[in-house]
C-alpha cells in the first residue's frame, strides 16, 4: 500500500468514525472543505480540511492524492472524484445483488437504465403526488431515475463496468428509493 492509499484509508475511517456514512455525509464533508464554494477542491483546500480531520499531509503528499483521485485531468477534485475515490470497496455478494437490480431494471438490455425501460417494471400511479396530481407518472419515474444518474441528469445510468459516475456504490441503496406502488 503507498502512501496515497493509505491516505485514503485513514480518511475514510475518519469520516466513518464522524458519521458521514454514505453518499450524502461524504457530500457534506466536501462541501465543508470546499471553502471558496467552486464545487471542488484544491490540494490546499484538501490540505487543510484533512489537517482539521488530524490527518496532517504536507504539500506534496496533498498534491499526490489530488493527481490520483483527479480522473478529468481538471487539477481539482469534483465531488464525483472525491465520492468514487472515499467510496470503501465492496463485497462480492453486494456487487451480484447490484447487478441483478440493474439487470432486472434494464429491460431493453442494452447497458443503459432509461425511463422507459422503468416504465416496463414500475408503476408511479400510486405515488402520492401522482394520486394529488402534482407530479406525471413520467415524472416520478424520472425522479426516480435522477437519484442514480450523473450530475448532468442525462436519463440514462450505465450498468457496472459500463463508464458511470459512482457506479456501482450509487446502486447500492436502490432498495431505499423504489417508488411506492412499484410494480417490481
Amino acid at each position: 500500500m503507498d502512501a496515497v492509499d493509505a491516505t485514503v484509508e485513514k480518511l475514510r475511517a475518519q469520516c466513518l468514525s464522524r458519521g458521514a456514512l454514505g453518499i450524502q455525509g461524504l457530500a457534506r464533508f466536501f462541501r465543508r472543505l470546499d471553502r471558496d464554494k467552486s464545487r471542488s477542491l484544491d490540494s490546499g483546500e484538501l490540505q487543510r480540511g484533512l489537517a482539521e480531520l488530524g490527518l496532517v499531509l504536507d504539500a506534496a503528499e496533498a498534491e499526490g492524492v489530488c493527481r490520483r483521485w483527479d480522473r478529468d485531468g481538471s487539477g481539482t477534485l469534483d465531488l464525483e472524484e472525491f465520492l468514487r475515490a472515499l467510496r470503501p470497496p465492496m463485497s462480492q455478494a453486494r456487487e451480484a445483488v447490484i447487478a441483478a437490480a440493474f439487470a432486472k431494471l434494464d429491460r431493453s438490455g442494452d447497458g443503459v437504465v432509461t425511463v422507459d425501460d422503468l416504465r416496463g417494471v414500475y408503476s408511479g400511479r400510486a405515488h402520492p403526488k401522482v394520486r394529488n396530481g402534482e407530479w406525471t407518472e413520467e415524472e416520478v419515474l424520472r425522479r426516480f431515475l435522477d437519484n442514480f444518474d450523473s450530475s448532468e441528469k442525462d436519463g440514462q445510468v450505465g450498468a457496472p463496468g459500463y463508464p458511470c459516475p459512482l457506479h456501482p456504490g450509487v446502486w447500492s441503496p436502490l432498495t431505499a428509493h423504489l417508488p411506492p406502488g412499484h410494480s417490481g
